[in-house]
Parts: C-alpha cells; structure tokens; sequence
C-alpha cells in the first residue's frame, strides 16, 4: 500500500512537471532519497523505462513514462 502512494506521488509531481518542461529534472528530498522503499519505487520505475536518474535523486519522467502516465487514471486519492 504505502509503495502505491510513493509510486502514484511521485509520478503525479513528475507528470506536472513534465507538462511544465520535459527535460526537467527533480530533485527528491533527502527523506526520500535516504528511504528504501522510495528507492525500491523508483528503481523499478527506472528499470521500467518510465523515469531515468541524473544522479541519485535527481529523476525525471521519460516520454514513455508521461505517456503511460496520460494513459492511466489517477488513483482515487490523487483525484480531488
């Protein structure tokens, strides 16, 4: 469960900041960098094709990962 909210936050942060500009990057909080469950989320969204990592902690959405994103509807907690 708590996999899903990171995964659905941080794709929703990346989504938004992806329409803003697609080749800006984000860098995560040190909470988030330090978490492993955080970076277990974010290894298999890389290891998936959907983020790529300039340097630990530093990702964005690739243009694969924007459009699944467009194509998946939020999770109920992301909608209001």
């Amino acid at each position: 469960m708590r996999k899903e909210l990171i995964r659905d936050a941080l794709l929703l942060s990346l989504a938004q900041l992806y329409q803003k500009d697609p080749k800006e990057f984000l860098t995560l909080s040190r909470q988030t960098i330090d978490s492993s469950l955080a970076r277990e989320v974010i290894s298999q969204l890389r290891n998936d094709g959907f983020i790529e990592e300039d340097i630990r902690g530093v990702i964005r959405l690739t243009a694969r990962g924007y459009r699944d994103y467009r194509n998946d509807p939020l999770p109920y907690a992301f909608k209001n």
